[in-house]
């Protein structure tokens, strides 16, 4: 799908994503776009013929993409608890960088009840990947001694998504990019106690 963008819509997709970030759904309209990008509503509209379009494509890119890096930190990493360190060490950088402080499919979460039922899907099925993806690195590292879980991989593995995601918060809330890795960095050291 990205090979299918004209540079113009992956520039306003690439706006689109910075605003998501910054505050959600409901914080813009395509005039506000327009602006941004010093372009006409008519020409955005063009690319994108609905705000539920522009986002819904944002969000099933940012899903290939983040599919896409994860099974590359597998196949060149290959080492399950360094595999959680880039992981973190990626949202720790975009935190301190202010580039992309938030993940768009967490910031969405937080307007389920209230965003399309198309974004809340790929909303669904970012956290589906990302869950299913932690799980089986925790598996991995269970296999390999690395990691010590009690019960079920995926529950762990949604618990040590919540703690990211409640990270990424309490970096905001404080402007504090530091508190991000002051989360995360005992979360990934409990996953290594024995239980």
């Amino acid at each position: 799908m990205k090979e299918a963008l004209t540079p113009k819509a992956a520039e306003i997709l690439a706006h689109t994503r910075r605003i998501l970030a910054f505050g959600g759904y409901n914080s813009f309209s395509y005039a506000d776009l327009a602006e941004r990008l010093n372009l006409s509503k008519a020409a955005i509209h063009h690319h994108f013929p609905s705000k539920e379009m522009l986002v819904t494509t944002l969000l099933i890119l940012f899903r290939q993409e983040a599919r896409e890096e994860l099974a590359q930190l597998v196949r060149h990493v290959n080492d399950p608890l360094a595999e959680l360190k880039v992981y973190t060490g990626h949202w720790a950088q975009c935190i301190r960088s202010g580039d992309s402080p938030f993940c768009p499919c967490a910031m969405l979460a937080t307007e389920m009840p209230i965003i399309p039922e198309g974004l809340a899907a790929e909303v669904r099925g970012h956290f589906q990947d990302l869950g299913e993806w932690l799980a089986s690195v925790l598996r991995r590292g269970m296999a390999s001694g690395q990691f010590h879980v009690d019960g079920d991989p995926l529950v762990s593995a949604r618990a040590f998504m919540a703690i990211v995601h409640g990270a990424m918060l309490v970096a905001r809330a404080t402007d504090d990019a530091t508190a991000f890795e002051a989360v995360v960095t005992p979360a990934i050291a409990r996953l290594t106690l024995p239980a």
